[in-house]
C-alpha cells in the first residue's frame, strides 16, 4: 500500500501511515476546530504528554489517560495531591513521568485561572489565531513547521500564566490538532472538507 493512502484509496497526510487508530485521528479528529474547553485542555496536557515521544503511543494511552486524569475534568484534576501522583507514577497505561503528571495538574490549577480572569480557555487560545482557523496551502510535508510566530505567543503567554510543556513546538501540534490551523497536505482529501 503507497505511504498516505488507506484501504479506501483516498489521499492523506503521509503521517497518517496505516495504522487505524492513526488512520481514525488523522480522518475524524486531526484539524476538526475544538472549541470544548476540556477537549481543549485534553489535547494540550496529550501534547505535552508526547513531548519526546511518538503521537501514535500517546493516541494508544488516550483512554488511559481519560481515566487516569479524571476525564481532564480541570476541576478534579487541579484537586489531585501527592497520593494521585504516586498512582499516577504506578500506572501502566499512560507515560509515567513524574514532570509531565505534575505538569498535568499544575496546567489544570492554570485552565481554572484563565477562566476565573477571562470567561473562557476557548476564547483564550483561539485569540492566538484571531478566532479563526488559519488556511494553510502546505504541499509537502517539509513545508509544514514545526512552530509559527502565533504558537511562539501562545507558549509565551501559556507559561507566564503557569503553564508548563506549553513550548512553541509543542504549542504548534496542539493548534494543529484544534483545528487552529489547516495543516492538512492540500493533497489530502481533508484539507478542503476543513476548509
Amino acid at each position: 500500500m503507497r505511504r498516505g493512502l488507506a484501504r479506501t484509496g483516498r489521499t492523506r497526510c503521509p503521517w497518517a501511515g496505516s495504522d487505524p487508530i492513526y488512520v481514525a485521528y488523522h480522518d475524524e479528529e486531526w484539524g476538526v476546530p475544538v472549541h470544548d474547553e476540556r477537549l481543549l485542555f485534553e489535547f494540550l496536557i496529550l501534547e505535552g504528554a508526547q513531548a519526546g515521544l511518538s503521537w501514535i503511543t500517546i493516541l494508544k494511552k488516550r483512554a488511559a489517560y481519560r481515566r487516569a486524569f479524571a476525564r481532564f475534568d480541570a476541576r478534579k484534576l487541579a484537586a489531585f495531591g501527592s497520593a494521585d501522583v504516586t498512582r499516577l507514577l504506578a500506572d501502566p497505561g499512560i507515560v509515567r513521568n513524574r514532570l509531565k503528571i505534575s505538569a498535568a495538574i499544575d496546567n489544570a490549577a492554570a485552565v481554572l485561572a484563565v477562566q476565573r480572569e477571562l470567561g473562557s480557555f476557548d476564547h483564550f487560545l483561539w485569540s492566538f489565531t484571531g478566532g479563526r482557523t488559519i488556511q494553510n496551502r502546505r504541499r509537502a510535508s517539509a513545508d509544514v513547521p514545526a512552530q509559527t510566530p502565533e504558537a511562539n505567543a501562545m507558549s509565551i503567554a501559556l507559561r507566564s500564566r503557569g503553564f508548563r510543556f506549553v513550548g512553541p513546538t509543542i504549542c504548534y501540534a496542539f493548534m494543529q490538532a484544534v483545528g487552529m490551523v489547516n495543516d492538512h497536505l492540500v493533497s489530502c482529501f481533508r484539507h478542503n472538507e476543513l476548509r
